[in-house]
């Protein structure tokens, strides 16, 4: 592993602890995950299996340490790997057909909705710990952290893809 890159991931997993942090709950203490989309970012730079592997467990980690909802510490642990696995399967098999920007923010948008199907299933079914219905919550909390990542992925991947290529970092 290179020290370039493990910098470059620890600064994605950085900022989306903040964005993490300062999001405010929507539903019964589940904020939207907007540490997704640094995740994501990660995957989609560096996309090797111990890069991908690395930002997954490190992302989990930081997610159960911040959460609010009640289990979300145990269902972030399972959430975020999970996740960051069918993400980077997702992103091999698109590939460079499309348009890099179109597929960083169509995969954004479907493995934010795939990392919170796991997450609201293990909290809500394994572990019981959240009140309200699944439905509830996905539309509540799920899609509009979709949505917001989504955004957040237009906007920041095309300034980072520029970053790496004049600073001769691009995908190792």
């Amino acid at each position: 592993m290179k020290t370039k890159i493990l910098t470059m991931l620890a600064l994605l997993v950085s900022i989306g602890t903040v964005l993490h942090l300062v999001m405010p709950p929507l539903l019964f203490g589940v904020k939207p995950d907007m540490m997704l989309a640094m995740m994501f970012l990660g995957i989609i730079l560096f996309p090797k299996w111990n890069y991908v592997l690395l930002i997954a467990f490190a992302t989990a980690a930081i997610s159960a340490l911040t959460t609010a909802a009640p289990g979300g510490q145990i269902a972030n642990l399972i959430d975020k790997p999970i996740t960051a696995i069918a993400f980077f399967l997702l992103f091999l098999l698109v590939g460079k057909q499309w348009n890099t920007k179109v597929t960083a923010s169509v995969l954004t948008f479907a493995g934010t909705l795939i990392s919170g199907s796991i997450f609201l299933s293990v909290a809500l079914f394994i572990l019981g710990f959240l009140d309200g219905g699944f439905l509830a919550l996905f539309a509540a909390v799920v899609l509009p952290a979709a949505v917001m990542n989504t955004v957040i992925m237009l906007v920041v991947y095309p300034i980072v893809e520029g970053i790496m290529k004049r600073s001769k970092m691009a995908a190792v």
